[in-house]
C-alpha cells in the first residue's frame, strides 16, 4: 500500500495517519507544497491524502502550486484511487468534483460534536462511531452544492456539511481526527489569532484541556483506515 500525502504548511502533517501507516507497513511519500516540491505521478501511489492549511482553495495567485495540486487530485479521482481530504483537502476535492466552497456562517475552532447520518452509520467505515463524537475543528470555509454522486454523511451545529463520500473511494472531512497534540499546539502557535472566543470558537486553554479527545479521535481515525483498507483489499469498494 503506497500512501502519498500533500502538505500545505509545515505545521500540519498527517499525524496519526502516519502512525497507522507505519503499523500497517505502508510505504509513505509526500509533497511539501510550501517548499515547491514536485508532485508525483498518479501511478506512484494507491492512496492520496490531502492535508489542511490556512489558505483557501481560490487563492491560486498567492499559492500558485494550487493549480497543479488540483490537477493531481482530479487525476487521482479519475484513476479510482483512494483519496482522503482533511479540512482544506476536503474543500479542494469538493471544488474539483463540481461542488462549491463558500465561507461558513461562523468559524468552527476547537472541540465540537458531529452527527453522522443513518446511511453513514450503516457502513462499516463509520458504524463504530458513537452518536455524537467529539472531534477537532479548525475551519472557516465549507462545501455546498455537491454533485449527486457525493453524499454528505455528517453535520454539526455550526456547519451542516461536515463530511462526504464520493463514488465510494473519495472522502472529505472538514474535521480533524488525525491531529496529535504537537500538531494542535503548532496550530495554536501559528494560527492562534483566529481563536476569538465565541459560540463555536474555543480558547487555546480550552482546546488543550482535553488530551483524551485527541487520543479518541486518533483511535477513530485508525478504525476508519482499518475498515477502508479491508474493503479496498476485498474489492468491496
Amino acid at each position: 500500500m503506497r500512501i502519498h500525502y500533500l502538505q500545505h504548511v509545515s505545521f500540519e502533517n498527517p499525524g496519526s495517519i502516519l502512525e497507522w501507516a507505519k503499523a500497517n507497513n505502508g510505504l509513505v511519500t509526500s509533497t511539501q507544497l510550501y517548499n515547491d516540491e514536485a508532485l508525483p505521478e498518479v501511478s506512484d501511489f494507491d492512496w492520496l491524502v490531502v492535508m489542511g492549511g490556512p489558505m483557501n482553495i481560490y487563492e491560486d495567485d498567492q499559492y500558485p502550486w494550487l493549480k497543479a495540486e488540483k490537477a493531481l487530485i482530479k487525476a487521482a479521482i479519475a484513476a479510482n484511487k483512494v483519496v482522503i481530504g482533511l479540512c482544506l483537502g476536503s474543500q479542494l476535492i469538493a471544488d474539483i468534483i463540481g461542488g462549491k466552497v463558500v465561507q461558513n456562517k461562523q468559524k468552527e475552532i476547537g472541540w465540537f460534536p458531529i452527527t453522522f447520518s443513518e446511511k453513514a452509520k450503516a457502513s462499516p467505515l463509520f458504524a463504530f462511531f458513537p452518536d455524537h463524537p467529539m472531534v477537532f475543528h479548525w475551519h472557516g470555509d465549507t462545501f455546498i452544492e455537491l454533485p449527486e454522486a457525493a453524499t454528505v454523511i455528517a453535520a454539526s451545529a455550526a456547519c451542516q456539511n461536515q463530511a462526504f463520500v464520493y463514488r465510494q473511494r473519495v472522502f472529505g472531512f472538514q474535521f480533524h481526527l488525525e491531529n496529535t497534540l504537537p500538531i494542535i499546539k503548532d496550530l495554536i502557535a501559528n494560527c492562534g489569532d483566529e481563536m476569538i472566543h465565541g459560540d463555536y470558537v474555543l480558547l487555546p486553554e480550552e482546546v488543550l484541556a482535553h488530551p483524551e479527545y485527541i487520543l479518541q479521535d486518533n483511535q477513530w481515525m485508525a478504525a476508519f483506515l482499518d475498515q477502508l483498507k479491508q474493503l479496498t483489499e476485498e474489492g468491496r469498494i
